[in-house]
């Protein structure tokens, strides 16, 4: 599964994160939340294979490739949702002179690039 910047900037004009106080939500339209769904169900789907792999005794290359792409699918979800936090919600904020979102994103972002 890759990335497609096109698609993905179309989806992302739909997205945005409400901030009241202590409740923080994000506000996704319909298609930005069925194309992360759908993307989040095909690997569920893809877990569910690695597993009957490993209980079938499937070679442990064949496996790891698996695993590899399931990372990456997630990994594209996890970008997804990034880029329409940065256009939306930290520029709100920042807008709202709440720059505190910044070590925020930092740390999000460390997070995944331990990965």
């Amino acid at each position: 599964m890759s990335f497609d910047q096109g698609e993905n900037e179309e989806l992302l004009d739909d997205s945005c994160c409400g901030h009241d106080g202590s409740h923080r939500k994000s506000h996704h339209s319909d298609k930005v939340k069925n194309n992360l769904v759908t993307r989040l169900n095909r690997i569920e789907g893809q877990i569910r294979g690695i597993k009957g792999l490993i209980e079938k005794d499937t070679y442990c290359d064949d496996v790891i490739n698996q695993i590899s792409a399931t990372q990456s699918a997630l990994n594209s979800v996890a970008r997804i949702l990034l880029e329409g936090h940065m256009k939306s919600c930290v520029v709100e904020r920042i807008q709202d002179g709440d720059f505190e979102v910044l070590d925020e994103v930092l740390v999000t972002i460390q997070k995944l690039m331990k990965k």
